[in-house]
């Protein structure tokens, strides 16, 4: 009976601190974790793809496209570094130490809320290239969102930091047993970080969508106007492209794709309610969010002809060849 208990426990030296071991069985086992896998890989590569591309070729270094640059970096971390430590953790137990678990949090922490940073400054262009075409170029220069990214990313690193201040600097206390890295945040600090990752960014998002929606329908409408009256030349200078209008609508997938995946993850919060028994909601949430990371590649893909042919450049290793980063993709 005590080398079953035994077997049982993550640590079985340490038979009064140790957590006890998932139970799984083998065949489920398995199955989540050929799945979570090929979750993984498609998120890495198809990323990847993307950094390459954007990074690679001139034509795409836009100030639109630095931003989808930045998101895919984020997007792409989830698959290499969160995604892979969240699969073995999944059927066993954490074995890796307390003071590894408190650097898994504070960087699946980052790495998330960078993506929200992401999605919050991709709209804030948007709402710039609708609303203000004329001066789009003059307001929004490849320099300042180069320092925006930046500041997001630094922004992270230390509100992350001062929300897990106690949490990293004594990790093991969180804890009631070896062998568990599981919520690390107080009825209060999650609450702040409910408002500060989720509800403050969301509102902000929706918000100027609505209005870059607004905007884009009447703008519609006006073309066709001057279309009609053939008074096109010289009257629809301060209308924004179709080309711009085709962006916000893409990015507005994005964004709406983006809110499916977000949602249930801080639903929990939202409403005060503890899931932290019911685990299959709480990996369902968990994995949801992560597949929003796999999931925006996948919906440039769809919508932009530039990604696919830089794909294809990249895949047949054209981009090896002298001034390929000068190539045509658009």
């Amino acid at each position: 009976m005590d080398s079953l208990e035994e077997a049982e426990l993550c640590f079985p030296q340490l038979i009064n601190t140790s957590c006890k071991k998932p139970m799984r069985h083998r065949a489920e086992t398995m199955f989540i974790y050929i799945v979570f896998s090929c979750i993984s890989v498609v998120t890495v590569l198809l990323n990847l793809l993307v950094i390459i591309s954007i990074s690679h070729f001139r034509q795409l270094q836009t100030p639109t496209n630095l931003l989808l640059l930045s998101l895919a970096v984020s997007d792409f971390l989830v698959g290499l570094l969160l995604m892979p430590v969240r699969i073995y953790h999944i059927g066993s137990c954490w074995l890796w130490g307390s003071s590894m678990c408190a650097l898994f949090r504070y960087t699946s922490f980052i790495i998330t809320s960078s993506s929200v940073g992401n999605m919050v400054l991709i709209s804030v262009d948007r709402y710039v290239a609708i609303i203000d075409p004329l001066c789009y170029t003059t307001k929004v220069t490849p320099k300042r969102v180069k320092f925006c990214v930046c500041l997001c990313w630094a922004g992270c690193i230390f509100y992350n930091g001062v929300i897990l201040h106690d949490f990293l600097k004594h990790p093991e206390t969180y804890y009631s047993c070896h062998g568990e890295c599981g919520n690390v945040l107080t009825f209060v600090s999650g609450a702040v970080d409910v408002v500060f990752t989720f509800i403050g960014p969301i509102t902000v998002i929706i918000v100027l969508y609505m209005r870059v929606f607004v905007v884009a329908v009447s703008q519609a409408r006006a073309m066709r106007s001057h279309i009609a009256a053939v008074s096109l030349q010289g009257s629809v200078g301060g209308i924004a492209t179709k080309s711009e209008r085709k962006a916000a609508k893409t990015l507005g997938v994005v964004i709406i794709v983006f809110l499916m995946c977000f949602c249930p993850y801080f639903y929990p919060s939202l409403v005060n309610q503890d899931t932290s028994a019911t685990v299959a909601f709480s990996v369902f949430g968990l994995w949801l969010l992560y597949c929003n990371s796999c999931l925006n590649p996948l919906i440039y893909a769809y919508f932009y002809p530039w990604f696919r042919k830089s794909v294809k450049l990249i895949v047949t290793l054209q981009i090896l060849q002298l001034d390929s980063c000068d190539a045509n993709v658009l």
